[in-house]
Order: C-alpha cells, then structure tokens, then sequence
C-alpha cells in the first residue's frame, strides 16, 4: 500500500497522506468502479434557449452539463451504455 500511495501522489500530485486516504476508501467499495474513457473540450455554438433547457435538465437530474450531452449524443448515434 505504501508503494501505490507514493505512486499515486506522484501521478495526480498529492501528499501520500491523501494518496493513503483514497486507497483506504477505495478497499472499501463493494464493487470496481468503472473507468470513463479519456475527454477531449469540445467547443460549438447553441442557441441560447438550449443551453438554458440543457442547463435545467442537468440540474433537474444532478447531473454534468457535459455528462447529459454525452448522453444524448450517444443515444442519437445508437450507442448503448457508456459514461461520461
């Protein structure tokens, strides 16, 4: 454990006491966590009262802005499953 926690502090720039914590933390889930796939920015224009509707419909579901689109467009092109 002390080996991964040097690791992981080293990667994402954490005190391994931090690294230490989410090790212990992670021991404790009952299940893997999945691992989204890498993200690229995308950036384009919308009509402002979509941004407004997509705005809400995150909000209304506590989800990310980003999390919805994705969703959306994976559904529109016929992708099942899949996060973020």
């Amino acid at each position: 454990m002390t080996e991964a926690a040097f690791f992981l502090s080293r990667q994402f720039t954490l005190s391994r006491r931090q690294a230490h914590r989410y090790i212990e933390a992670a021991q404790t889930l009952e299940r893997p966590v999945p691992v989204a796939e890498p993200t690229r920015a995308v950036t384009f224009k919308l009509p402002p009262s979509l941004v407004d509707a997509v705005r809400a419909r995150a909000a209304a579901e506590t989800t990310t802005i980003s999390d919805l689109v994705s969703l959306a467009l994976r559904a529109f092109l016929g992708e099942a499953g899949g996060n973020g």
